[in-house]
């Protein structure tokens, strides 16, 4: 917030906020700054301050200027329009060269940098007084106490990851009903590298890549950085659209198919069986492959319908992790893919980072096999069941509605205004929003927004929301 007793002028500070949320990637290429009446009325500074601030701003480089219609976030490319809800699926492939990479800078920076020490509904973990536990210590305990860690750390890990790890992932697996040896299990450094191994195993620059919309903006960012077209899906509750996926493999012969079948992000949505066959009939039919990212696992029904169960690992390849669930700096992510696939994913694998630390992955082995990780998770579900109550009743109490019924980590809400600009003021509120426009590919602007049920449940924020939404509508 700004101060008059700084050793700053106001429009110094004013600039520097401004700088700094650009440079972070908080504001992203080609937004647009609030008009200097509207800055001047949020910030309660004069007019003439908001304008030598935006001098500055246009002095570094870091805004243009644009004729009768305000300032703008520089930008090198100029975002396409995006599609109107309902609108014919383009032939032409669209293009991501947009803000997405932007967004989903943000949302990492803020997994590293707090906003503030209040809880953040925009993030996508839970927080980590959630995780804190006395089982991980013993399991590294165990290990760091014997000859083991001599055995696990002056040497390189085996090439596709510790034996003991894949063999109790391999068990882990059945519970869900996928299929997966041993030998068709690799780990890697968390679920992203695994998505990031699959990419660049069987993608290559400029193909067509079809992504669940809304979805997870890293995703998004991460494959257009690959420098691949990505296809947008739109995803209903049943499952992603068919009709849309349909023509984008007659237009565009897409090679890969990126899902979240269960407990979706940001939706909530699970698939249901018969949309899952008709995926891989589609699949079939156009021979693409699937990955599906099963992030959430630990939060969802073993009995949830996944790609990968009713395929067999024929086109399909399982990605999941223990980031979100366990221990985030362990960075332990897995995946298994068919037989005919393996050998590549491991040259990937080894080409990117020789191998992963086995140290955290044999520890991780002694508390999947002790069910010290089934019993944590039951009593993290447990409680976010109970979070994920209060959250809906303060939500709807502030005339909140949600697109989709509340499931798993995440809320899809309809906050009746536009979430840009929302997310803008509340940061200067100390409370970082996860807007809707960042979990699609070309950023369209809306009213929707993701909370985490798990740290949207304070009530100071949903008064502040309420205070700063109201402002917005007067």
């Amino acid at each position: 917030m700004l101060t008059r007793t700084s050793t700053q002028s106001l429009a110094e500070q004013l600039a520097a906020l401004f700088a700094e949320r650009i440079r972070d990637r908080l504001l992203a290429p080609g937004a647009r700054l609030p008009s200097v009446r509207e800055c001047a009325r949020q910030q309660d500074v004069s007019p003439h301050t908001v304008v030598a601030a935006y001098d500055k701003l246009l002095a570094q480089g870091l805004v243009e200027a644009r004729r009768q219609r305000g300032f703008f976030v520089r930008d090198s490319a100029s975002a396409e329009p995006s599609r109107a809800a309902g609108a014919a699926v383009p032939l032409v492939a669209p293009s991501v060269h947009s803000a997405t990479p932007a967004d989903a800078s943000s949302l990492i920076r803020g997994m590293f940098h707090r906003q503030s020490d209040k809880p953040q509904p925009g993030m996508g973990v839970f927080p980590p007084d959630w995780m804190d536990s006395t089982f991980m210590p013993t399991s590294l305990r165990r290990l760091t106490g014997t000859k083991a860690l001599q055995e696990l750390s002056l040497q390189y890990g085996e090439p596709a990851g510790d034996s003991a790890l894949r063999r109790s992932l391999s068990q882990k697996l059945v519970g869900i009903n996928v299929p997966a040896p041993p030998e068709q299990i690799l780990t890697s450094i968390g679920a992203t590298h695994a998505l990031d191994i699959v990419s660049r195993t069987l993608l290559r620059a400029g193909d067509p890549v079809m992504v669940e919309e809304p979805g997870w903006a890293i995703e998004f960012a991460r494959l257009e950085s690959l420098g691949m077209r990505i296809l947008p899906v739109p995803r209903r509750a049943d499952g992603p659209d068919l009709e849309v996926m349909a023509r984008y493999c007659e237009a565009h012969q897409p090679k890969l198919f990126v899902s979240v079948s269960v407990l979706h992000n940001p939706t909530g949505y699970s698939l249901t069986p018969g949309s899952a066959h008709r995926v891989l009939q589609l699949a079939n039919r156009y021979d693409f492959h699937i990955v599906e990212d099963d992030t959430y696992s630990h939060l969802a029904p073993e009995h949830a319908t996944r790609l990968c169960a009713l395929d067999g690992l024929q086109r399909t390849i399982y990605v999941s992790g223990f980031a979100k669930i366990l221990a985030p700096n362990w960075r332990i992510g897995f995946l298994a893919a068919p037989p005919a696939l393996f050998a590549r994913l491991l040259e990937t694998k080894l080409l990117s980072t020789l191998t992963t630390p086995a140290l955290f992955e044999r520890a991780l082995a002694w508390c999947i096999d002790q069910g010290q990780l089934r019993r944590h998770a039951e009593r993290v579900r447990l409680r976010l069941d109970g979070a994920r109550a209060r959250t809906v009743k303060l939500a709807l109490s502030h005339d909140c509605r949600f697109i989709s019924e509340p499931a798993g980590l995440f809320g899809w809400v309809d906050t009746g205004v536009d979430t840009d600009a929302l997310t803008q003021r509340m940061l200067d509120e100390g409370y970082m929003l996860a807007p809707g426009s960042l979990f699609h590919a070309r950023r369209p602007p809306g009213t929707l927004m993701r909370i985490n049920f798990a740290t949207a449940q304070d009530a100071t924020f949903w008064k502040v929301f309420a205070r700063v939404r109201g402002s917005m509508k007067t």
